[in-house]
């Protein structure tokens, strides 16, 4: 089955790296530092990393003898709602990510599955797919606001936390409203 040839890299990019001043002998080192903005959809269905907010990059660049492996941390802003009260959530996350790319037409571009390591084109490397998964995989499918959020009243919708201790929908059955009347007349 004949790989396709995915579309080609912007160098431009904030998310594709540029390996051209790294040597392609095993050991040679380069690090990272940059801010770059989020991109769309980073995230799930209740949380995420709102489109353009600021991801702080601090990665290292290594060649191996099949490619460059890129290890390192993510950090940015979350924002979304808690699973349970529906208010909003503000925090930040740090993710570490470590991914081989492969030189194009290596013996690890050859041997393997194409989604199995990432693959270059010429000396560039496209990060988003790495980092969409690092930060989609860390963050939770149901965000709470704190770890013993009580949530909302399923009857009235108002957060627990705003309610009195006593606080109830008790409805009686129209069948048994006389024998609620004999205990109130015992009190």
């Amino acid at each position: 089955m004949p790989k396709h040839s995915p579309s080609p890299l912007d160098p431009r990019s904030p998310l594709v790296l540029d390996t051209r001043d790294l040597p392609r002998r095993p050991g040679a080192l380069r690090t990272v530092k940059r801010v770059v903005p989020a991109p769309a959809d980073l995230g799930v269905e209740l949380i995420g990393v709102p489109e353009g907010a600021d991801l702080d990059l601090d990665l290292r660049l290594e060649s191996v003898s099949e490619g460059v492996l890129v290890s390192g941390t993510v950090s940015g802003p979350i924002r979304g709602e808690c699973s349970r009260c529906l208010r909003d959530i503000d925090d930040s996350v740090v993710v570490r990510i470590q991914e081989l790319y492969a030189y194009e037409n290596s013996t690890t571009d050859t041997t393997t599955d194409e989604d199995e390591v990432g693959r270059m084109q010429g000396d560039l490397i496209d990060l988003e797919p790495a980092l969409r998964d690092a930060v989609v995989l860390t963050l939770p499918t149901n965000p709470l606001c704190r770890e013993d959020c009580p949530g909302l009243c399923p009857e009235c919708g108002v957060h627990r936390d705003d309610l009195p201790a006593d606080h109830s929908h008790q409805q009686i059955d129209p069948r048994w409203a006389s024998l609620s009347q004999l205990t109130r007349k015992e009190e």
